[in-house]
């Protein structure tokens, strides 16, 4: 079975250049390498042209179209019988591939996903983002931990299907969260999705804390549009975060209003997650800066989620472009 390696990229050439020297040194070597580049004005030509001589590479340039359109140029372009799609930002093991392959053969899916974890060269900042991602207390496991409080569903990061499952559904729509509602239309259609734990990769999440706010706040707000589209993909899990924020907006009244004591709660959830990092990690810094990107991670996405509730459940905002993907998209 071919491979096609999808990979949407947009101003990334250093990040590109790491992808594909852990690309260029997998044991399985059965794929082919198809690179959209996305309007970006720091191309990875460059990069690109050093390694086609060690693998089929499908370089494609286009204009500015968003993540989601660009991964669907990668499809109608890709020879694959089976799609695999990477962020730009991640580096993939040597045995990946050969996981991968043997996994379909002795445990087929139409669609796969694999976990993400830290690479040894990771900053103490890109570790302690990844296990405000991963961890099972900051967002229940639901990013192939081996604790999850949901189904799992398979991010871009790190997610595969077959081209059957690309022609029965047509691709990505344009919008936050469009691999989480790519996974709910797989399953409706009456494909397999598996968690493949052993086929993970390392995601180095080249953000700021700034970024990296803004980013999780687009999955809270992303999780509404979801609701709206599908009514039963919103589970407990996907409400903690702004139960968190509403909680700790209660408990530093009730600490300044009735008795300091109330702090204690919040203490112990922080308490929690530096010991739980500091176990995972081994490094005190890192624990100590867990603790600043979980809060950001809870806070962030909690208050998209808050914010888009209320302009698209409370105020009814915005249900012109939601009405518009059910139209397009049913």
């Amino acid at each position: 079975m071919l491979f096609s390696l999808i990979v949407p990229v947009y101003n990334r050439p250093d990040e590109v250049a790491e992808l594909l020297e852990s690309l260029a040194n997998q044991s399985f070597k059965n794929f082919e390498l198809v690179l959209v580049e996305d309007g970006s004005t720091k191309p990875c030509a460059k990069e690109t042209e050093a390694y086609r001589s060690v693998m089929k590479i499908n370089y494609i340039v286009k204009e500015n179209t968003g993540r989601s359109d660009t991964r669907n140029v990668g499809m109608q372009s890709a020879k694959g019988d089976y799609f695999i799609f990477f962020d730009s930002d991640c580096i993939i093991p040597p045995e990946y591939m050969e996981t991968v392959n043997r996994l379909l053969e002795e445990d087929y899916a139409d669609c796969f996903g694999g976990p993400d974890k830290e690479h040894a060269s990771f900053t103490p900042m890109q570790k302690a983002i990844n296990y405000a991602m991963t961890s099972f207390w900051t967002t229940g496991g639901i990013r192939g931990g081996k604790m999850n409080m949901e189904k799992f569903k398979p991010r871009t990061f790190n997610m595969g299907f077959s081209r059957a499952v690309y022609e029965k559904t047509g691709g990505f729509k344009d919008m936050y969260g469009e691999d989480i509602d790519l996974s709910i239309r797989i399953n409706r259609a009456g494909f397999t999705t598996k968690l493949y734990r052993a086929a993970f990769v390392y995601h180095k999440r080249r953000v700021n804390l700034k970024k990296f706010y803004k980013q999780v706040h687009i999955f809270g707000q992303a999780r509404i549009n979801l609701y709206k589209l599908y009514p039963e993909s919103l589970k407990l899990v996907h409400t903690l975060p702004a139960l968190f924020v509403a909680g700790g907006v209660a408990i530093i009244l009730f600490a300044v209003f009735l008795s300091p004591y109330f702090i204690l709660f919040p203490a112990a959830y922080l308490s929690l997650l530096f010991f739980d990092s500091l176990l995972k990690t081994q490094n005190i810094r890192i624990a100590g800066l867990a603790i600043l990107t979980s809060l950001i991670q809870i806070f962030g996405y909690g208050v998209g989620f808050i914010q888009s509730f209320f302009e698209k459940i409370v105020l009814r905002h915005g249900l012109e472009d939601i009405e518009t993907l059910k139209k397009v998209y049913k």
